[in-house]
């Protein structure tokens, strides 16, 4: 079985859309997380009663960040997909972020993408369309959910698509960079 995480993201920087595949959907507890090894997806994590996710949240293939892993994505859309769905989405923005844990900070920051399928969101284009209340509530989210698995996590800002569409590109170089040392 082929590695997901080495899939193509097929990125088009002039319509600001690529691929993500979902580890974790919309309203579920239970966190996923992939396992290139395996090319399954295994239960990485409990949340507690009462909280969930409140979108879909994956990873754009063929990517790195910081923390090592391919960099996570918030994907907005009307329904929530399935664990290993592949989607197309469209990069809207970025919600800038250090996470802390056994004193050591380092960066993991957010894409933040609406399923090209999409009636509720269709007119999202940036970051800035979002309403306040919801960013808010997201950035609660990651914070609440760090907190859970003993980690800080703190929102240091937010970008629209142009820095987004940056942080995609460094991402896919560090990607590359990282093929080429194995």
């Amino acid at each position: 079985m082929a590695d997901l995480s080495s899939l193509s993201n097929q990125l088009d920087t002039k319509k600001s859309t690529c691929r993500a595949i979902i580890e974790t959907p919309k309203g579920c507890r239970n966190k996923f997380d992939y396992d290139p090894e395996s090319s399954l997806f295994m239960l990485g994590g409990l949340l507690p009663e009462g909280m969930m996710f409140p979108f879909d949240f994956g990873f754009v293939p063929s990517t790195r960040g910081e923390d090592g892993d391919p960099l996570d994505i918030l994907v907005l859309m009307d329904a929530p997909a399935h664990v290993g769905c592949l989607i197309d989405v469209r990069i809207i923005g970025i919600i800038t972020a250090e996470q802390t844990e056994d004193g050591k900070t380092e960066a993991n920051d957010r894409l933040l993408g609406v399923a090209i399928h999409s009636y509720d969101r269709e007119n999202l284009e940036s970051i800035g369309d979002v309403s306040k209340t919801l960013l808010d509530q997201l950035e609660s989210f990651f914070i609440s959910y760090n907190k859970q698995r003993g980690k800080k996590f703190k929102v240091t800002g937010t970008g629209g698509p142009k820095k987004a569409l940056r942080f995609l590109k460094d991402g896919m170089k560090a990607y590359v960079a990282e093929r080429k040392k194995s």
